[in-house]
This record gives structure tokens, sequence and C-alpha cells, in this order.
């Protein structure tokens, strides 16, 4: 292999010239550092080989996420669109120029551990699903001849989540409405995500003619699985939309007409979380809420499967907070066997002063 990188008289960018199968090739890298210029003219010249024999060559890190955003970004959501998107600008730590069969396992942990120098866990694995996501289809595709690398999701902590207690139910919603008079389509689409779980985007982009008010049911459109699966309608939030009723049309909508943004309701839900001294509630977890109410109030795992709209009951099962009054009227029942609870309220005491 001879390839000659050079910069021609009065220029000030690198250019390569090499020859392949008795062809010549020559043009600029249009790049200033010398490093770099040599690593896009071996690219190049490799390229050129595998094209010389038939072949095509194998496409970059970077070349990989343009087109998974080009061909699979359409039918995906916003949200995930999005989150590629950043991993694509932003984290690929210097790894965008490199073939994807050069993106060995110890190239990917290093990314990883830099990554994790500025981000917890929880996002480095988010990283990693991503970036898996990406370069997995693409050897799916032909862009790559095989996965290059076996990296393991680090281990995260877990931590209890956060659910609407129902003590403090009212006065949260409370706080909501007291928050959202200038555009209270907002406590719409809230309500909407505690009552029957909607996630934020159908929540945005429900519709009255979804409603089937003799049923008592809400079959959503708009889903991130594409489902069309009833969802019964209790009779508080029933009774809370009836006055808003309309023939057709979005639920929640602005003031002039359009749906409700992503992440309208942050400074809302911060509002109504810091009156009722809450933390942890966002949209995300008011759906959570609404599946761990439904597990304590005796719902099998497989009708709050349906109603989430889950593929897998093991996806349910993780929105699933465990049921701590279970746990405590049993310890409460294992004290009172040993005796604890007698002593500890003082009865065994006031019983011994009174024998004597």
């Amino acid at each position: 292999m001879s390839i000659d990188v050079f910069k021609p008289a009065g220029s000030r960018v690198w250019h390569y010239r090499f020859q392949v199968a008795n062809k010549r090739v020559q043009r600029s890298t249009r790049l200033r550092d010398k490093g770099k210029a040599q690593q896009l003219a071996d690219r190049e010249y490799d390229a050129a080989v595998a094209r010389a024999n038939g072949g095509e060559p194998i496409a970059t890190l970077d070349e990989m996420f343009a087109e998974w955003l080009r061909v699979r970004g359409p039918i995906h959501s916003p949200a995930h669109r999005s989150s590629v998107d950043v991993v694509r600008r932003l984290h690929l730590y210097g790894m965008g120029a490199l073939p994807v069969d050069q993106l060995t396992t110890a190239r990917i942990e290093d990314a990883r551990n830099a990554h994790l120098a500025t981000h917890k866990a929880a996002s480095v694995n988010h990283w990693l699903r991503v970036m898996t996501l990406v370069v997995k289809w693409g050897v799916t595709r032909g862009m790559a001849p095989a996965f290059p690398w076996e990296v393991k999701k680090l281990k995260v902590q877990k931590r209890p989540r956060a659910i609407l207690p129902l003590s403090a139910a009212m006065a949260w919603f409370d706080e909501i409405d007291r928050a959202t008079t200038r555009e209270p389509c907002m406590a719409v689409a809230i309500r909407l995500m505690f009552g029957i779980g909607l996630r934020e985007s159908e929540a945005t982009s429900a519709r009255w003619e979804w409603l089937d008010w003799e049923r008592e049911t809400y079959t959503p459109g708009i889903t991130k699985g594409k489902e069309a699966e009833p969802i019964p309608l209790p009779e508080w939030l029933r009774n809370y939309l009836a006055p808003l009723r309309q023939a057709a049309g979005l639920m929640a909508p602005c003031r002039d007409g359009s749906s409700l943004p992503p992440g309208f309701h942050r400074g809302v839900i911060r509002r109504a979380n810091a009156a009722c001294r809450l933390q942890g509630i966002t949209p995300h977890r008011l759906r959570g809420s609404f599946a761990t109410l439904l597990s304590e109030a005796g719902v099998g795992i497989q009708d709050i499967q349906a109603a989430l709209r889950h593929k897998s009951p093991l996806t349910t099962m993780a929105y699933l907070e465990r049921n701590r009054s279970k746990v405590k009227d049993a310890q409460q029942k294992i004290a009172s066997k040993i005796g604890f609870s007698r002593r500890e309220s003082g009865a065994e005491l006031e019983s011994s002063l009174t024998d004597d």
C-alpha cells in the first residue's frame, strides 16, 4: 500500500493520493491536522480496495448513525429519535470517523468510562443501549460484517421510585389546577396520565372521538406500540371530563387549538410537588402510580399489562413498586407473636404495675 499525504503549494489543508487497480485517486481531505488527514486517507484507500474487489466499504460509526436516523427515525417517537441524535452529536468520543469494524471492545470500554466521568451509571447504560441498537441494525443492513464489541452494562443501585400517595392526591391536583389557570388543558392531560395511565405523548394527542361514553372506556388511537386496547374510565375522571365533552378533536388542546408541546408539564408538576412536599412525581411516575395502585387494589398483572399496553409482562412488572403495606402488616404479626408489640407499647409494664 502506498498512500501519499501532502500539502500542495499554497494550500493550508492536506491532500492524499494513491493508486488502486491501475486507477489513480487524488483528493483534498479538507483537514489541517495531518494525523486526521492520514486516518481519512487510510479509510478512503481501504474503501477503494473493497470496491475494486467487488465489495462495499465498511461504514463509519457516524455514517451508520446518520443512516439509522434517515431510515428508522421517521417511524420512532420524537423522544427516541432525540436520544439517538444526542449520542451521535455529543457522545461518540472520537469514534465517529472510524469504520465500525474498528470499534473494538477496548475502544468502547474507554468511551464508556469517559461517559461515566460526567454521567450517572444509568445514563451510561442508556448510551451503550443506543450504540448497540444502531450498530446491530447496521450489521443487519450489510453496512458492517459483524457486531464488533462485547461490553456489559454497569450494575445500577436500585431505589424505590415515587408514586402519588392517595392521601395527597386531592391536594396535589388542587395545586395543578391553580398552576394551570391560564392553560387548563394541562390539568386535563395530567389527569389522563394518572387516571388511565397514558404516556405523555398519548395524553397530548388524546381525542374525544376515542372516548366511549356508553361503555365508559377510552381507546388511545396513537400509541407507542401501535396497540388499540380499551382502558376502563374511572368514575371520577368521567365526571371531570363530562362538562368539557366535545364531539371530536383534542381533549387537551392549547388555546390556539394546537396540541401541548413535549415537556409542557415540567413547571406545573414541580410547583405541585413543592406545595405538597412530594419528590419524584413525573409524568412517567404518574403512569407508574396508576399501575402500582391497581396492583395494590388486587388487579392481576395481565390486566395491568393490557391497561398499560405492554407487549411483555416483564415490562409491566418494572413499573410496579412493591406493596410495602403487606410487608408492614406481616412485620406487625411477627412482632405480636414475639411479644414486642405488647412490651414496646407499655402494656406489659402497665400490667405489672397493676398487679403490684
